[in-house]
């Protein structure tokens, strides 16, 4: 088979521009400790997730000047605790988890998306600018009840 000459020119580019990026995906990957966004390194026993600490006693609490922690369990069709209400301007920490299965826990109206998987603890944060009240809700179907599964965040 002949190749004409600027074939072979194309060509000799075309795979020294996949070696490139290869090795640039790589240095990126390895030597500077690029990794996917989140902490996925907390992990509880899902089997025991109502009786370790924080998610022994889900809900709201103060922690600084306008700042929350949110503790939250997605569990068969239902947050706990099923609603929260925090004034305009708070930041909202929450620390979620799920006992069974998989669940979404999606803030409709912001960008707040995250996927809650049992045993792995997932934290979140956001600020509430503007009040009124934010449905929660599981953006992955979880069962035969998964329409019913939300809860409210009520800023005032």
């Amino acid at each position: 088979m002949h190749f004409h000459k600027f074939e072979k020119i194309w060509l000799t580019f075309g795979l020294a521009m996949i070696v490139v990026f290869l090795a640039v995906l790589g240095v990126g990957a390895f030597a500077m400790g690029a990794a996917p966004p989140g902490d996925h390194h907390t992990q509880v026993d899902p089997a025991r997730v109502e009786e370790i600490a924080p998610f022994n006693k889900p809900g709201l609490r103060q922690i600084g000047k306008n700042e929350y922690e949110a503790i939250m369990v997605g569990k068969v069709f239902s947050y706990v605790p099923d609603a929260m209400t925090v004034p305009v301007g708070a930041t909202v920490h929450f620390t979620v988890t799920s006992p069974d299965v998989v669940h979404g826990f999606q803030i409709v109206g912001t960008n707040v998306n995250a996927m809650i998987v049992p045993g792995e603890v997932n934290h979140i944060t956001h600020k509430f600018t503007k009040p009124g009240t934010y449905l929660v809700l599981c953006n992955e179907y979880c069962g035969s009840g998964h329409e019913v599964m939300s809860t409210t965040i009520i800023v005032l």
